[in-house]
């Protein structure tokens, strides 16, 4: 027998937005907990800084470039390979994803793709090797299972959520920029919904049901995938107390006024600065008309309290579950991993959002292993770099089963002292006829991002970045000529590493 896993992920949430990563202001001690008592990597990087790509490689154990999920709106193929399946078909787990899937289009009205069909079927699996699927996105407007939870249940409660999304008038899904909120904000919502309706709570409560249903000898691979913080910020009005946004600082990453964020963001490649001033949006990730440079402070600040709201939340719903864990006699034998597909800009360097923007507020993930007490690790902070690609190895030392050849992934180090040396994230988009391509490795504190040609860029343009003197990443270093050798050397690296880029790409079928 192996042991128990319980995979727990965000949405959208940064590195230091929990306590022990050093975030002030949300109160996280159940993660706060889960690192002291087991294994802190401060370096973690996801391997494409938005959803679908990223959540594609957890299950895969597989770079983007090999699974074929190179933006949102690309579906994982059918016969994808899943780490749930491998460790049910090896070992007999039993298994479950309850929250955030999006390994397929969440935009999905025909029900072409079994996560956009599965509720209205009244299926809950099987599902790439899950037993048990119950599907929320970011509110209760779509085709997952909180969607119809809340049409049978709570329909008066639907128009309380930030209405995410309409039609441009070329006839394009595009998010809404509709400000609220005491600032007007953009995606800032007053919603005065009860929270225990709330999909964080709704989450954690179907991942209860589901523990609850095993036998107590079970061995299980849970994924409890929560939805937040990740926009519309709209957590229950009756929490919003928690956090005063007039007394927030601002974030360390903002170069303190807009003309210093144009001054910063002059010396990356034009992108930065374009979508900053609303010249031209090659992000589908952002509302087409949210233009960053009309933000305030205080807009800024508000985003960052509903989003430390939301942070707590999703802690307390975390601490739920884990006492179950430990009510059904589990604790001891339970291994615990915590992460967050990508990161938010949250007013760093002026922005919002998130898109093709290789540097921490993006990349950079909590990343946390609890292993199971019985299994005797001593707790540490591991500083070398590693990634989403080696949770599906990691899972796979856990369980007790063979790692299998399509994995592309490491187990992750137990204590520091590793070999890991360094760790590669890709962006590849095509956003209304301008596409955008991105290499970035980052090794021995210093972070490389080459663009590749493509209809926006010659090719020749990148980023460098000192991060043990510039941790903010103000400073693009790529043109400096004392840093060439040692960027020339990073970037064949980074080459060298990749695997081989397939002859052809699946298609985009949908906008997210």
């Amino acid at each position: 027998m192996g042991r128990k896993i319980l995979f727990i992920t965000t949405d959208q949430q940064r590195y230091d937005a929990l306590g022990c990563n050093g975030g002030r202001v949300a109160r996280t001690p159940v993660a706060d907990s889960l690192a002291a008592d087991g294994l802190n990597y401060r370096r973690a990087h996801n391997q494409n800084v938005v959803c679908m790509p990223a959540r594609s490689t957890m299950v895969t154990g597989q770079y983007v470039r090999t699974h074929g999920v190179w933006m949102n709106g690309v579906p994982l193929p059918a016969d994808a390979p899943s780490i749930a399946a491998h460790l049910k078909q090896q070992a007999g787990y039993h298994t479950a994803l309850l929250g955030k899937a999006h390994f397929e289009p969440a935009f999905d009205p025909k029900g072409e793709w079994p996560e956009g069909r599965m509720a209205r079927e009244g299926s809950t699996g099987p599902y790439r090797g899950f037993d048990r699927v119950e599907l929320v996105m970011h509110g209760p407007v779509g085709f997952g299972h909180y969607p119809l939870f809340m049409r049978d249940q709570h329909p008066d409660e639907i128009a309380h959520f930030y209405p995410q999304i309409y039609f441009d008038e070329d006839g394009q899904l595009c998010p809404n920029e509709a400000g609220g909120g005491d600032t007007g904000a953009p995606q800032a919502h007053f919603n005065p919904v009860p929270r225990g309706i709330y999909h964080t709570d709704w989450v954690a409560d179907r991942t209860l049901a589901y523990l609850d249903s095993l036998p107590d000898d079970a061995d299980f691979f849970v994924w409890m995938s929560f939805p937040d913080p990740h926009h519309p910020w709209d957590p229950p009005q009756s929490e919003i107390g928690r956090v005063d946004w007039r007394d927030l600082e601002l974030p360390a990453g903002y170069p303190g006024s807009p003309d210093a964020c144009r001054q910063v963001l002059a010396g990356k490649p034009r992108h930065w600065l374009d979508w900053y001033e609303g010249r031209g949006n090659i992000n589908v990730e952002a509302p087409p008309k949210f233009v960053a440079a009309s933000l305030t402070p205080d807009q800024i600040r508000e985003i960052n309290a509903l989003t430390h709201v939301e942070n707590e939340l999703i802690d307390e719903a975390c601490g739920r579950v884990i006492a179950r864990l430990g009510e059904r006699g589990w604790a001891d034998e339970t291994d615990v991993f915590y992460t967050s597909d990508h990161g938010e800009f949250q007013g760093d360097f002026g922005l919002l959002f998130k898109g093709p923007y290789h540097v921490d507020a993006l990349m950079r993930v909590p990343l946390i292993w609890r292993p199971a007490p019985c299994a005797n690790v001593t707790p540490a902070e591991i500083a070398e770099p590693v990634g989403h690609i080696d949770l599906a190895a990691t899972f796979c030392e856990v369980a007790g089963v063979a790692v299998p050849e399509w994995n592309q992934g490491r187990a992750l180090p137990q204590q520091p002292g590793s070999d890991r040396e360094q760790v590669l994230t890709e962006w590849d988009c095509e956003h209304r006829g301008v596409t955008t391509r991105m290499r970035s490795i980052y090794r021995d504190d210093v972070l490389c991002t080459a663009y590749e040609a493509s209809t926006f860029y010659d090719g020749s343009e990148g980023e460098f970045y000192d991060l043990a003197n510039d941790p903010h990443q103000h400073e693009n270093l790529w043109d400096d000529p004392s840093r060439r050798p040692q960027r020339d050397e990073l970037v064949a690296e980074l080459y060298r590493s990749l695997p081989e880029m397939p002859a052809t790409w699946p298609a985009w079928r949908s906008p997210v």
